[in-house]
């Protein structure tokens, strides 16, 4: 995995992209954009790490991205050899459409919708009549195409206020240079791909190729957090997923996620979270009475 930029490239015939994903499981791909990016998750499920946040993604979300805003997927590691993860991706830059085009009256709500983009949208309650425009796109349709892209954008601002949650707090802190991209990248990958089992300061540190002192004023500069909150965070954001099901207790739950002891796993549950691992499964219940179970990954 690399923390690389990519550049937009759109075709000979067309004033934005679109990207159809079908892999085995999204990859850590730690990467930005000079452009925009609206993501709707087709089939897949499991975290997204955007800025500096971690949080889980599931089935039919949709995502969206500003400028520079770096992200990094991570599927579920316990999908199946029949599973694949499936995604749409629209991207386009703030002049595709030429320079002034979002300064006009009628398009000032989607100015908005942009501009908050660069924190990074998650939209949780999206409608029935949204998901299905990502699946209308078709090659060599272009006016249509573009219709679709903006009705899409004006659905998004529809639900900008109520259905939609702001992923990070402050976009100075949400930035990383490209020099510190392979430090970084190798850091992140480790503990994605570590974080049920016993996470090593000591390892992460010679991935960075510096003493452990070192790495961890290296690691707060760079993320705002220390290793240890980071790695918490990818746990807890972990364990909120198996608490979605039935077939875990607490304790194992705790286990699963790299925990070692029960009741610092409540404490820093309830530090993310709010509420007890208990507590949290209990809200989801009842907030879910009548609507069929979700089953976990595991």
């Amino acid at each position: 995995m690399k923390v690389s930029y990519r550049h937009i490239s759109t075709p000979e015939d067309a004033s934005f992209t679109i990207k159809e994903y079908c892999q085995p499981r999204f990859t850590n791909t730690f990467h930005f954009h000079h452009g925009y990016e609206v993501i709707l998750i087709v089939k897949s499920a499991g975290q997204v790490y955007v800025g500096n946040k971690v949080m889980n993604y599931h089935e039919g979300e949709i995502f969206m991205f500003g400028p520079g805003l770096v992200h990094c997927w991570s599927s579920d590691m316990s999908t199946s050899a029949d599973d694949v993860a499936q995604a749409t991706v629209v991207q386009f830059t703030a002049d595709f459409m030429g320079k002034d085009f979002f300064e006009t009256l009628e398009l000032r709500k989607v100015k908005e919708l942009l501009q908050e983009s660069v924190y990074g949208l998650k939209f949780r309650n999206t409608s029935p009549s949204l998901s299905p425009l990502f699946f209308q796109f078709q090659p060599n349709q272009q006016m249509k195409n573009l219709i679709l892209l903006l009705q899409i954008l004006e659905e998004l601002c529809q639900r900008r206020k109520d259905g939609a949650l702001l992923i990070t707090d402050d976009v100075r802190k949400i930035h990383y240079k490209e020099s510190d991209s392979k430090k970084l990248a190798s850091i992140f990958n480790y503990v994605f791909e570590n974080y049920h089992h016993e996470v090593d300061i000591k390892t992460a540190a010679s991935l960075a190729c510096m003493s452990e002192a070192a790495f961890c004023r290296y690691f707060k500069r760079n993320t705002h957090k220390t290793f240890s909150q980071f790695v918490n965070e990818i746990r807890i954001s972990h364990a909120t997923r198996l608490l979605m099901g039935k077939e875990n207790n607490i304790t194992d739950i705790c286990y699963a996620c790299g925990f070692d002891n029960v009741s610092y796993f409540n404490r820093q549950f309830k530090v993310h979270q709010g509420l007890t691992p208990r507590e949290y499964r209990k809200v989801f219940i009842e907030s879910n009475a009548g609507k069929p179970f979700l089953r976990t990954a595991d």
